[in-house]
C-alpha cells in the first residue's frame, strides 16, 4: 500500500513557482528528513511529463555529468549516456538534483539552465548551510531559495483532517478577542500536546496518523536523532565533531534551567567560548538548532542590535527535543501529560520553533541590573512587540514593565502565550500556546491596531 502523502506548505509555493514565466532554478534547503524530496517528487509527478531525478548520494556516478562543462547540452548528453531511458522534452521536463550537499558544483550549471530556458531545475539538500557559500558564489543571481522545515502545527492539523476554514476560524477568534469554546480549547490543546510530543518530522507524524496511536513513534524519533549524530560525524569536516555533538546533547539540560542562556562552560570540563564558537554556527547552518540572541536593548531595529556571545539554543523540532529527554521525563509527559522541570523549556522551544517557521529571527532580552527578562520579540512596521511564554499561570511582570516603562518607547503592548484561553488586559493580548503558529498572520491583520497603539 503506498504511503499517504502529507500535504505541506511547500506544495502551494512550488505551484506558484511553476506558474511564474520568469522562474529561476530553485534550491530547497532544510534539515534532513523534513520531507523535501517527497514533496518535490509529489509536485513533479503531478506537473511534468518527464522527471529526471538524480540523487548524488545514491548514485555518485552522476557527479561526472559536468566533466565536459556546465552547459545544459553537455549535462543532458552525459545524463542520457548513463541512462538512455531518461527523456528530455523541452518545456515539459524537470531536472531534480537531490542531495546537493554531496555535489555543490552542480550549482554552477543553474546559470546556464536559466539562460537556456528549455528545462526547469530544482535542487535540494540538507546541511546546505555548511557548503552554501560555495553554492551561492556558483549561482548568484540565477536561483531562488526556499527554506523547508519539519511540519508546523497547521500542517499537523491538515494531516488530522482540518481544513483552511478551521484555521481561519482560529484567526477570527484571535482578531476579535472572542475566547474559544470549551470544546475547542480541549480539542486543540489535546492535539497541540500530541504535536509537542511527536514534533513535525513526516515519518513520525505519518506513523501516528496511520496507527492512530503513539506506537513506534519514539523509536522513529530516536533513529532520526541517531541519523543527525551520524551526519555531524560525516559532514563536520575539519571541525571537532565531539564538540559539536557535546553542544547538541547539552541543549535539553541547559534549557531545563531557570537561566536558559546557553553556557559553554557547562558543556565539558574546561570548555571555553572561543573553542566552541564555530560549533554553534555549524549546528545552526545545518538547520539542527535555532539560536535566540540576547538584545543589547529592546528597541528597533532588531538586526544588529544583539550580543552574539549571549544566546539560548533550541532544537529545531520540539518532538526531537522531547525524544532527547531522560526516560523519567519521557514517561511523565506521555503518561501524565506533565513535564515537571522541562515544562518551561518545552513551551519556549515550541514557540521559538513556530516563530522560526513563520520567518522570524529569534531575540530575547535580559537586563543585567534587574530580574527583567523577556522570552522573544517580534515587530510590525512601527512597533516592537515582546512575546512571553508562560508555563504556569501567573503575572507577566517583565512584560508589564516593558509596556508601562518610559524606558522602552518602541513597546506599547505585548503578547503572552499560556495554557489558558484568549484574553486582553493592560496592553497584553493572551493566546493559547496552540495559536503561536498564527502569530505572523494575526499581526499582519492587526498591525494597524498595534502600530496605532505605538503612535498614541
Amino acid at each position: 500500500m503506498p504511503e499517504t502523502y502529507l500535504k505541506r506548505k511547500i506544495d502551494g509555493y512550488l505551484h506558484s513557482w511553476k506558474k511564474d514565466p520568469n522562474r529561476k532554478p530553485l534550491i530547497v534547503k532544510g534539515p534532513r528528513q523534513v520531507g523535501k524530496t517527497e514533496s518535490i517528487l509529489h509536485f513533479a509527478e503531478d506537473t511534468y511529463q518527464s522527471v529526471i531525478y538524480i540523487n548524488f548520494v545514491e548514485e555518485p556516478k552522476y557527479k561526472l555529468i559536468t566533466e565536459n562543462g556546465y552547459k545544459p547540452e553537455d549535462i543532458i548528453r552525459n545524463i542520457s549516456r548513463m541512462d538512455p531511458s531518461k527523456r528530455f522534452e523541452p518545456g515539459e521536463t524537470l531536472l531534480f538534483f537531490d542531495e546537493l550537499q554531496e555535489y555543490p558544483e552542480i550549482a554552477t550549471a543553474l546559470k546556464f539552465f536559466k539562460i537556456d530556458g528549455r528545462f526547469d531545475v530544482i535542487c535540494s539538500g540538507s546541511l546546505l548551510g555548511i557548503s552554501y557559500k560555495r553554492i551561492e558564489s556558483n549561482s548568484v543571481g540565477y536561483k531562488m531559495d526556499y527554506n523547508m522545515y519539519s511540519m508546523d502545527f497547521e500542517e499537523f492539523l491538515w494531516a488530522k483532517g482540518y481544513d483552511r476554514a478551521a484555521i481561519e476560524e482560529m484567526l477570527w477568534h484571535m482578531e476579535t478577542e472572542k475566547p474559544f469554546t470549551e470544546a475547542m480549547m480541549r480539542g486543540y490543546s489535546d492535539l497541540f500536546l500530541d504535536y509537542c510530543i511527536l514534533g513535525g518530522m513526516p515519518a513520525v507524524v505519518r506513523e501516528y496518523i496511520e496507527r492512530n496511536t503513539f506506537e513506534g513513534t519514539l523509536d522513529i524519533q530516536r533513529q532520526l536523532l541517531e541519523d543527525y549524530r551520524e551526519a555531524i560525524r560525516k559532514y563536520a569536516d575539519g571541525m571537532d565533531q565531539t564538540r559539536i555533538l557535546n553542544v547538541f546533547e547539552q541543549i535539553p539540560v541547559q534549557l531545563a534551567k531557570d537561566n536558559k542562556k546557553f553556557q559553554i562552560s557547562k558543556v565539558a570540563k574546561g570548555a571555553r567560548f572561543k573553542d566552541y564558537r564555530g560549533c554553534i554556527e555549524w549546528l545552526r547552518d545545518a538547520g539542527i538548532i535555532n539560536i535566540c540572541y540576547c538584545l543589547n536593548f529592546p528597541e528597533l531595529p532588531l538586526r544588529g542590535n544583539y550580543d552574539d556571545t549571549k544566546y539560548k539554543i533550541y532544537v529545531f523540532d520540539t518532538g526531537l527535543f522531547v525524544a532527547m529527554l531522560d526516560e523519567e521525563a519521557q514517561e511523565d509527559l506521555r503518561a501524565n501529560k506533565n513535564l515537571g522541570v522541562y515544562k518551561g523549556a518545552l513551551y519556549e522551544n515550541i514557540v521559538g520553533e513556530a516563530l522560526t517557521k513563520s520567518g522570524y529571527g529569534l531575540y530575547y532580552y535580559k537586563r543585567e541590573d534587574s530580574t527583567l527578562e523577556e522570552d522573544f520579540f517580534v515587530r510590525t512596521k512601527e512597533a516592537l512587540i515582546p512575546v512571553e511564554v508562560k508555563a504556569k499561570r501567573g503575572t507577566a511582570k517583565s512584560l508589564r514593565t516593558l509596556i508601562k516603562s518610559e524606558r522602552y518607547p518602541d513597546i506599547q503592548c505585548g503578547i503572552k502565550f499560556t495554557g489558558g484561553n484568549i484574553g486582553y488586559s493592560d496592553g497584553i493580548y493572551s493566546f493559547p500556546y496552540f495559536c503561536a503558529f498564527l502569530l505572523k498572520d494575526y499581526l499582519k491583520r492587526a498591525s494597524a491596531l498595534f502600530d496605532k497603539q505605538n503612535l498614541l
